[in-house]
């Protein structure tokens, strides 16, 4: 579904993604792990637009979507939940939820109701500010409010950053669930353990290259990346 070949992301001087490639199958769930300032978070920006790579290709269903407008691959089906949840905390959930689906000119009563019942707690505050939400909340929000553009792949950043761990294991239901609908996700995680628990297919980063690659079972029994981190 996504192929990404040589990619190589400059901040200035600083060469944050050295020439990585690699692929996200239709349907699976695949993560990027690694510590912080290895280059992953620039690596979905580069896909979703907000950068531009300064080498190297981005396809998505084999068309070329390398430094194309943000709105285009978002209209194309990839959408991103961006670390830190960014959502619009003067407004009310439901106008953050319409925002998801500012492309679309359909009626939204299915993926609202979808996205509802995904998240009953965003149903019984759909007229709450979005800046008066829980954290776990608010990440539920950011995760509902990119399910609205409707999206075949859906790439998150840092999903279980600052949650307690009970809220974070609701999460990680509710990415597999999102997968079971037909979604194919690429996450970015720091809890190690969780992203390669659920990932079918798992990619290594360390300061901008990928070192590793394989099952996500099979890296979480992997010496080396349960030395690093897994803390074991």
């Amino acid at each position: 579904m996504l192929k990404i070949r040589d990619l190589k992301v400059n901040y200035g001087a600083i060469e944050a993604v050295k020439g990585i490639s690699f692929d996200v199958p239709e349907g699976k769930i695949v993560t990027l792990i690694g510590a912080n300032g290895a280059g992953k978070s620039t690596v979905l920006k580069a896909v979703s637009g907000l950068v531009k790579p300064k080498s190297g290709s981005v396809s998505f269903m084999d068309e070329d979507i390398t430094s194309k407008d943000a709105a285009l691959i978002v209209g194309r089906g990839i959408t991103l939940v961006p670390e830190g949840r960014r959502i619009f905390s003067d407004l009310t959930v439901l106008e953050n939820l319409k925002i998801g689906a500012f492309l679309r000119r359909d009626s939204l009563t299915e993926d609202l109701n979808w996205v509802f019942q995904l998240f009953p707690r965003l149903k019984e505050r759909s007229w709450q500010h979005g800046g008066t939400l829980s954290g776990g909340e608010q990440q539920m929000l950011a995760v509902a409010r990119a399910l609205m553009s409707r999206p075949r792949l859906m790439m998150m950043d840092e999903p279980s950053l600052g949650l307690a761990p009970l809220i974070v294991r609701d999460i990680f239901d509710i990415i597999r669930e999102i997968n079971q609908r037909g979604v194919t996700i690429l996450l970015i995680e720091q809890n190690a353990n969780m992203a390669l628990g659920a990932a079918d297919l798992a990619y290594v980063m360390e300061t901008g290259r990928i070192t590793k690659s394989g099952p996500g079972s099979e890296l979480l029994r992997d010496p080396a990346v349960k030395a690093a981190y897994l803390g074991s």
